[in-house]
């Protein structure tokens, strides 16, 4: 693992305690039995009964043990062990079945040999990973032949922003220009909290690397949507409609903030 990854690792560590605590997360309506997915990745991956899933970058794995409430066979993977930790006694005290493997994403290999119906991923993943190609490599390994690839992800037109700006200012190259260092202030899920690990380290990848390395990794795209909205609120001055989505004031229709992308490994002729 190299440095920048340590330094994350160290950072979600911390934030694990913080992301568990109040709502933000979705924790206090998981404790009501309710589905903590969002209806656009429910809606787009489709009916998961009875069928494996491999979730990477779970987290605490609220979205996993969602998944294992609608009736798939659930596998979660994360680098952080605090986060592993709570979404194994997380998976206890609902009493629902989920295996979750504590590892760096591109050490999978070395802990999982299983193949999936399903590898799902969601929401500010693919800005912690250095290598998009490798990234995509991996999903097509764990896909069983006619399996399926989804994710639902942060617009990377919408990191190029200033989070903390009053109106839409631009902070960050779109295009990837490798490594980006950032002072930790909190979390985003609290920007007051008490963090130690002062700095976090990220990459942007434009949409049309992320979807070309699906491609050359073996995957036949099946859609590939972008939207107007996001899950959580991004910036200030952002919105919340009636949907329960976030939305630039007036839901000015004027850059995407998510997109999601549904793809499917053939099976061999």
């Amino acid at each position: 693992m190299d440095e920048y990854r340590r330094a994350n690792l160290a950072l979600w560590n911390e934030w694990t305690q913080i992301h568990a605590q109040g709502n933000m997360y979705g924790m206090e309506n998981f404790r009501k039995v309710e589905n903590k997915l969002n209806a656009l990745e429910v809606g787009e991956v489709g009916p998961v009964a009875g069928k494996s899933l491999l979730h990477l970058q779970c987290h605490f794995g609220l979205d996993t043990l969602s998944w294992a409430r609608l009736g798939a066979q659930v596998t979660g993977i994360d680098f952080s062990d605090k986060a592993i930790d709570l979404a194994r006694s997380l998976s206890q005290e609902f009493n629902l079945p989920a295996r979750f493997i504590c590892c760096d994403l591109y050490d999978l290999p070395q802990h999982l040999e299983d193949a999936f119906d399903i590898v799902f991923t969601s929401y500010g993943v693919l800005t912690w990973l250095s290598d998009i190609t490798a990234w995509a490599q991996l999903v097509v390994r764990y896909l069983k032949p006619g399996g399926i690839f989804y994710i639902a992800e942060v617009h990377p037109t919408s990191y190029i922003f200033d989070e903390e700006a009053s109106e839409l200012r631009t902070a960050c190259p779109y295009f990837d220009a490798g490594v980006m260092a950032f002072p930790v202030k909190g979390s985003y899920a609290d920007q007051n909290a008490v963090v130690h690990q002062e700095v976090e380290y990220g990459w942007n990848h434009p949409l049309g690397e992320v979807i070309t390395a699906l491609i050359q990794a073996g995957l036949s795209l099946e859609f590939v949507h972008e939207f107007p909205y996001t899950v959580y609120p991004a910036f200030p001055f952002l919105e919340r409609a009636e949907d329960g989505y976030w939305y630039l004031p007036g839901k000015a229709l004027t850059i995407p903030l998510l997109f999601s992308i549904r793809a499917r490994k053939l099976p061999i002729p």
